[in-house]
């Protein structure tokens, strides 16, 4: 079995793949400070909760945005799981030519989304992830990474408003049925989630303007991506496990599978 996590800033995803399938998958939260120890403790916790022996996990690769907590997360691999983990970053083999200005300051992340969505629907296409920050990669039909726009995610958004204010409270983060609201909790509702639609509407219609790219494909991830995908017929499909899919192929990738 090979253990997947994606390191990003508000949390850490781990997934495990049986061959192709996704056996399982956990969430755990980035901000909090680990030791290796409790990395490793808790890591196994999740594998044993799903019946998963830790002897059963054959490899490790790992995709970060947090460099901050790589030292203890690397140690807990190899100290409870006796494996070396592998680590996406400059050099890697992932099937993606990055072609922007420096190369070097794409996010991990964003590599393996890209490498994912081309390998499963091909070129050309535009891959968002509704992260902690928004962001909408420009991926060619050979291959190359384009471009990149990022945005503040939703929840940055909304942690704003209500942080920045007085009188507004914090607020479950959902689509209202109308626009036209009557009290503070869907005005605030239908500001930042109408307001998103609108964004991601406007920022992909201007991406495929200016990239004169035909039939493009919009792929979308990540943990709010669902609600905008719903409410947009310029996003053709959401897949929550595409970081999770990505580094599976990177993984592959580079053992010469």
């Amino acid at each position: 079995m090979l253990l997947v996590i994606d390191v990003g800033n508000t949390n850490i995803t781990l997934g495990v793949f049986n061959n192709e399938e996704l056996a399982a998958s956990f969430r755990m939260t980035t901000k909090t400070p680990r030791t290796s120890d409790e990395y490793g403790i808790t890591i196994c916790n999740l594998l044993n909760n799903r019946k998963i022996d830790t002897e059963d996990i054959e490899a490790v690769i790992i995709a970060s945005v947090v460099p901050g907590i790589m030292h203890s997360l690397n140690n807990s691999i190899k100290k409870y799981l006796n494996r070396m983990p592998l680590e996406v970053g400059a050099g890697t083999k992932t099937g993606i030519k990055i072609v922007t200005a420096n190369p070097r300051e794409i996010g991990a992340d964003r590599v393996v989304d890209a490498a994912a969505a081309y390998d499963i629907y091909g070129g050309p296409l535009i891959v968002i992830d509704f992260g902690t920050a928004t962001t909408y990669d420009l991926i060619s039909e050979d291959g190359s990474f384009l471009a990149g726009i990022t945005s503040p995610g939703i929840r940055i958004s909304a942690d704003a408003l209500w942080r920045e204010t007085a009188r507004l409270p914090e607020i479950e983060i959902k689509k209202p049925d109308s626009i036209l609201a009557k009290e503070t909790i869907s005005s605030m509702q239908a500001g930042l989630v109408y307001g998103y639609i609108g964004q991601t509407e406007y920022i992909v219609k201007k991406i495929i303007e200016e990239s004169g790219f035909q039939g493009m494909k919009v792929i979308a991830t990540g943990g709010l991506g669902r609600i905008i995908t719903e409410a947009t017929d310029v996003i053709q499909i959401f897949d929550p496990n595409l970081t999770l899919k990505g580094l599976r192929l990177i993984y592959n990738k580079c053992k010469g599978k």
